[in-house]
């Protein structure tokens, strides 16, 4: 009986990896017209596409609206795109700019500099490039570490300093168990036992290329799925627009990089004196371990959960983050 159920088993298998493999040719050949980032940024009027060389790697940005400065800093697995829901009314007060930071979209992929001080550093020579003497600063995820780092590195440059869901790398990153708690993990996040296997995964160097190029979207479904509550939030086109930004082994390579270097961050985190800018933290799964960082990390802090929000708060939580947003920065 087991062997004849064998073969059915397999087939499943087999199904369902050949729907992921079909989504993911068609985030990376069709409908390519419409997840460029120039296809994108027409449906976001007054913004604009630019580049600029900094600190030997080129970053592409996207920028719109007048006022002081705001820099979004974007995560894993996402690009300046991620806080497309937000730019538009954000942009009625304030000069936005989402970057693709090293590593990421359209930017440059180098083969180093992707510990979070060497990107911060990035981000510190676009905001003088750009001409701006400060800037409020909103990071999320890997951004939020980048955002972090910034303010700690560059403090006479930061005004205002958004953390979301996501803090810097510490010491307790080296005690993130390498199996899960028994019953806790499941296809959605427990958000008392967070499974991050990701993030071992992501220190292996050239398998996760051999397993994601031209697939990318297939690790991406399962983290949508695992980290999102509304899964609607990222729709059919964003998923599109994120599978062909890391379809390349060179996106995939750049990517697990700023894994790679959790361990120069954290030593680097031992140095950082706390910050003194106010500094916002908005969490969903991660707001236990934002707000006890925070505390700890920063004299002005404030942190609040986003209630019904995932991971991914710019996606499925724009209106609540934009209220959030208008009252800190103004």
């Amino acid at each position: 009986m087991n062997m004849l159920l064998k073969p059915i088993r397999a087939l499943g298998h087999l199904a369902l990896a050949s729907t992921l493999v079909a989504i993911t040719a068609l985030a990376s050949a069709g409908e390519r017209r419409d997840i460029t980032d120039a296809a994108l940024v027409k449906t976001l009027p007054g913004f604009a596409s630019a580049y600029v060389e900094v600190n030997g790697v080129r970053l592409h940005y996207v920028s719109g609206g007048k006022g002081e400065p705001v820099i979004l800093l974007p995560g894993w697995p996402e690009t300046w795109w991620a806080y497309h829901k937000i730019m538009p009314d954000l942009a009625k007060t304030h000069r936005v700019i989402s970057v693709d930071f090293r590593g990421m979209g359209s930017s440059s992929k180098p083969a180093d500099g992707y510990d979070k001080k060497s990107m911060a550093k990035d981000i510190s020579e676009l905001i003088r490039q750009l001409g701006y003497e400060k800037a409020d600063v909103v990071g999320h995820d890997i951004g939020a570490m980048v955002a972090f780092s910034l303010a700690a590195n560059h403090p006479e440059q930061i005004r205002k300093l958004v953390m979301l869901d996501v803090a810097h790398p510490s010491v307790g990153y080296l005690k993130i168990p390498m199996l899960p708690d028994s019953g806790t993990f499941n296809d959605k996040i427990d958000e008392d036992h967070p499974y991050l296997w990701w993030f071992a995964f992501h220190q292996v160097k050239g398998l996760p290329e051999d397993l994601l190029e031209g697939r990318a979207g297939i690790e991406q479904a399962w983290f949508f799925r695992y980290m999102l509550k509304d899964e609607s939030a990222i729709d059919k086109r964003d998923r599109a627009v994120y599978a062909a930004a890391y379809n390349s082994r060179d996106a995939i390579r750049a990517s697990n990089a700023w894994y790679q270097t959790f361990d120069k961050d954290i030593k680097d985190s031992e140095t950082y004196s706390k910050l003194k800018m106010p500094v916002l933290g908005l969490g969903g799964p991660g707001y236990p371990r934002l707000k006890g960082a925070l505390e700890a990390q920063a004299e002005n802090s404030q942190t609040f959960r986003i209630e019904g929000s995932g991971h991914f708060i710019p996606e499925e939580k724009p209106a609540k983050l934009l209220d959030y947003l208008k009252g800190f920065l103004q």
